[in-house]
């Protein structure tokens, strides 16, 4: 598995992987998660542009993953990790993670963030094994209070959601 920047020809795999990834909310009765759009071209190239999009490739080639990511108060917040459902469970996303780990190294941050959705098995419970903390509401900075304020506008909080956090 190679582990690098994403490239601006490779952007619409991500979403691809994205709707993917999506159809394993149906199952739940997630269907609004399932049917969501992918991030928007113009996004995920803002995350290139500015270091933060990377892809998880199999040695032959093809794009198996990836991670988008911001620095949101002292921490490096990843957006989102996503992979194909064809490559999961091989340490895929785990890979991914440590390589916003490193990069919240360069930064001088001090943690990995993330909002994820609480009783998802591939969500906050993996994170837990990756070792992130769920953060009380009260622990919560400010950015990531605007984060979880979007996400609830949006209708994600029709389920119950958390912010997680791993020290470095």
């Amino acid at each position: 598995m190679i582990l690098r920047s994403a490239t601006a020809a490779e952007l619409p795999r991500l979403q691809e992987i994205e709707v993917a990834a999506g159809a394993a909310f149906r199952p739940l009765g997630m269907d609004a998660v399932a049917d969501d759009e992918p991030p928007a071209l113009a996004e995920l190239e803002r995350y290139r542009r500015a270091g933060n999009a990377w892809i998880a490739a199999a040695d032959d080639g093809p794009v198996l993953a990836y991670l988008i990511g911001r620095v949101v108060d002292r921490a490096f917040h990843i957006e989102q990790v996503t992979v194909d459902p064809a490559a999961a469970r091989r340490g895929v996303g785990r890979a991914l993670i440590a390589r916003a780990a490193d990069r919240a190294r360069d930064l001088g941050l001090s943690g990995l963030t993330l909002t994820t959705f609480a009783e998802v098995p591939w969500n906050a419970p993996y994170y837990e094994r990756l070792g992130f903390s769920r953060l009380a509401d009260t622990a919560l900075t400010p950015g990531l209070r605007e984060i979880r304020a979007a996400e609830a506008e949006s209708g994600l909080d029709r389920w119950p959601r958390v912010c997680m956090r791993r020290e470095l």
